[in-house]
């Protein structure tokens, strides 16, 4: 049997040191999958009748979504070494715990740092002098690479997970299970940071948009084809 490649989901979580990758190896290919793309606003001009109709104010978005399908019997009858034990403990939950962190954000703060910027913030309340504004660290969703491959690495954002639980062991753990994801791609306007996990983000971007180009490229060719055979020759 042919040996093929898996599609997978990376999340960095952040460490004091390097960030630590969560690969979350798909157990089973999507059958299908839906790419989207949509145009952004058009871009306003002081007049508007005689003003651009192409023009826009960025780059197109860019979506995935499709259907996961996790199963705890399969590595149980391979006799997987790791993963076949793990099911017969756990059955799909870990695999779906994986999945519902993606949409959990991370404080950028401990909770305790959190609770004391808080804290300072109403302390201030009722006194006449103000006090400096306290800002509170706002929540960030994990950064995620989705890999379908060598020909796709794209940062994205976890925007809808939809879990359908079908089986159950006796101790109502689920074995199999359904997730439909939907993923929206950053582009380099979200990629701002200046940490390592952003900068790999960006770099998988635009290796992406450089292969891209590169296979928009390689088409002229079979336009060419397809040119000649339009001619009445």
């Amino acid at each position: 049997m042919a040996a093929y490649l898996r599609g997978a989901l990376v999340q960095f979580m952040p460490t004091k040191l390097v960030p630590l990758p969560n690969v979350i190896v798909f157990q089973y290919n999507p059958e299908t999958m839906t790419h989207t793309w949509t145009q952004p606003p058009a871009a306003r001009t002081g007049d508007s009748a005689n003003g651009d109709p192409l023009a826009v104010t960025g780059p197109p978005g860019e979506a995935f979504s499709f259907t996961l399908v996790v199963d705890a019997t399969d590595p149980i009858a391979d006799d997987m070494p790791v993963s076949g034990p793990l099911s017969v403990v756990s059955g799909v939950a870990t695999r779906l715990a994986a999945l519902e962190m993606l949409v959990h954000p991370s404080s950028s703060t401990s909770g305790g740092e959190l609770l004391g910027t808080v804290t300072a913030g109403l302390a201030g309340l009722g006194k006449k002098k103000a006090n400096p504004p306290q800002e509170v660290p706002a929540d960030r969703l994990p950064v995620v690479l989705f890999v379908w491959g060598p020909g796709r690495i794209v940062p994205v954002r976890v925007t809808t997970l939809t879990i359908t639980e079908r089986l159950y062991n006796p101790l109502l753990i689920p074995t199999h299970a359904e997730a439909q994801i939907g993923l929206q791609v950053l582009t380099a306007k979200d990629l701002v940071g200046k940490d390592l996990v952003t900068k790999v983000a960006a770099a998988a971007d635009t290796y992406t948009d450089s292969l891209r180009e590169v296979l928009a490229l390689a088409n002229l060719a079979n336009a060419a084809e397809s040119v000649i055979g339009m001619l009445p020759l």
